[in-house]
């Protein structure tokens, strides 16, 4: 009985490298098409045998990223406040338009403001305003 060769390629075996790569270009969302090109499969065998390292590559990247924000958020000067007003709007759905609840301002009344203050409470005092009283 002679060996015979069997058809096709040989089946697919997973490097530590291939997967920390595969890992590395799903957290930059490199298309699952390009990652298999770069490492010399087709997609199907993409997902086989590295399901794992797909879905843990943009989650790795999401907390570096999370973890660089709260670094800057927590300095002192500018940078600090553009990322401190970034989080709170992206994680806590924070806005600067949204009225405060206990109806602060938060710049002085504008001339149109100001005019219809005065429209409201100009009668009060006048000899009008002593009339209607």
């Amino acid at each position: 009985m002679s060996k015979r060769k069997q058809a096709g390629r040989p089946p697919h075996e997973p490097s530590e490298k291939d997967r920390k790569m595969v890992e590395v270009l799903s957290g930059f969302a490199v298309p699952t098409k390009h990652i298999a090109e770069v490492v010399g499969i087709t997609q199907a065998t993409l997902f086989k045998h590295y399901r794992d390292q797909l879905r843990r590559g943009g989650a790795l990247v999401q907390a570096k990223l999370v973890a660089n924000l709260l670094r800057i958020a927590s300095g002192s000067d500018g940078t600090a406040l553009k990322a401190i007003t970034f989080a709170l709007q992206c994680r806590f759905g924070w806005s600067q338009y949204v009225p405060r609840p206990d109806g602060e301002r938060d710049r002085p009344p504008g001339k149109k403001e100001i005019q219809q203050r005065e429209a409201e409470t100009a009668h009060t005092e006048s000899d009008w305003g002593r009339l209607l009283n």
